[in-house]
């Protein structure tokens, strides 16, 4: 069984996870999909939903970002990879 946690990992550790609202708003790649943590503060909120909404990419929130992920702090994310991000979005 697919599990949030496993699928974030692999993004990871494959290279395709931005982690970051900085790293997400300057980055020149295509991205698939944002993940924002539901206690994320109002200025990264509109900074994501602004950079989803200029580059067509689905932005989804979720709680406690930074225990499934296991960075301390961390409050968005991107996957850079088509196939993960749908899997992701299933999940959710």
């Amino acid at each position: 069984m697919k599990t949030l946690n496993g699928l974030l990992n692999i993004c990871r550790k494959a290279g395709y996870l931005i982690i970051g609202g900085e790293n997400i708003k300057n980055n020149p790649h295509k991205m698939y999909l944002i993940i924002l943590d539901k206690s994320a503060g109002s200025s990264l909120k509109r900074e994501m939903n602004y950079t989803a909404n200029g580059r067509g990419i689905q932005l989804v929130e979720i709680s406690n970002l930074e225990e499934i992920i296991d960075i301390v702090n961390c409050k968005a994310v991107a996957v850079k990879n088509k196939a993960l991000s749908e899997e992701i979005i299933k999940l959710i």
